[in-house]
């Protein structure tokens, strides 16, 4: 049994569903069933989404605190292979306030309360009881890792974990911002008001790009997560093709990327309103 293993088999018996990473503090690439976003998941991305297939390829969705799982041989050779052990901190029921800076830690020490502490490369890792949304660069220096994220595991650290308090919840609300809506023209319904689409894998396709647009944007994330919004409105908003579960979609990789769940609200809000939709 490699030493990750172990590992992973001791932190699944805590409740901590754990899961492995290849060089670069990235998860293992995505089994054939999940190429291309078809299960609608990312390939290799941190924030990758819900998936069923056995394999450990879907970042925090793959993490499980199953021994069989943990153990089949699909994982035995990711272990075999892995650089390092990482966890899902939301399925622990825990947030990871990450300081990755002197500056963030500076703000932590005379901003948080105390609570358990685990030493990282760059800083330091400190755990609260309680789940909240993930985002990163709250703060200059400063991520938070819980719900759909996982952070490496670096041990238990010391101290005694607190509750999580307000002020780290509060990092991760943000106001919507204003973005001037594009001029889009959208072509009258076809086919006397049927769906033009036909064939759902056009409109799965359509989502898992979309996702894909969201996941990847390096800046301008609000400015990314409406135009995209706008363009799939455009395309599939008349037809009645969308159903909630494409739109929870769209949502859950926005708010991986840190968006609030009313800026996603008002995001779609004004994407309707601009198409008169």
């Amino acid at each position: 049994m490699s030493t990750h293993l172990r590992i992973a088999l001791g932190l699944a018996a805590a409740g901590v569903p754990p899961l492995p990473l290849r060089a670069g503090k990235m998860p293992f690439g995505n089994c054939r069933a999940c190429a291309d976003g078809a299960c609608g998941g990312r390939p290799n991305m941190r924030n990758a989404g819900p998936c069923r297939c056995p394999a450990p390829c879907h970042a925090w969705a793959a993490a499980t605190t199953d021994p069989r799982t943990l153990t089949s041989p699909a994982w035995v050779s990711a272990w075999r292979q892995a650089v390092a052990v990482a966890y899902h901190p939301g399925g622990a029921g825990v947030t990871v306030v990450d300081l990755d800076t002197a500056a963030a830690l500076t703000w932590a020490r005379t901003t948080l309360p105390s609570t358990r502490i685990v030493r990282t490369t760059r800083g330091e890792h400190w755990l609260y009881q309680g789940v909240m949304q993930s985002a990163n660069a709250v703060r200059p220096g400063v991520d938070i890792k819980s719900s759909m994220q996982y952070a490496r595991w670096l041990g238990p650290g010391t101290g005694t974990m607190t509750a999580l308090p307000d002020v780290a919840r509060a990092l991760t609300v943000k106001e919507p911002t204003a973005v001037r809506p594009a001029v889009v023209t959208v072509p009258a319904r076809a086919g006397g008001g049927k769906c033009p689409h036909r064939m759902p894998a056009y409109l799965d396709r359509g989502i898992a790009m979309a996702e894909q647009r969201i996941t990847e944007a390096r800046g301008a994330v609000h400015a990314t997560v409406y135009r995209t919004f706008l363009a799939v409105l455009s395309t599939h908003g008349r037809c009645g093709c969308l159903t909630e579960v494409h739109t929870a979609r769209l949502f859950t990789a926005a708010q991986a990327k840190g968006e609030s769940a009313r800026h996603c609200t008002d995001a779609w809000t004004n994407a309707r309103t601009t198409l008169g939709l």
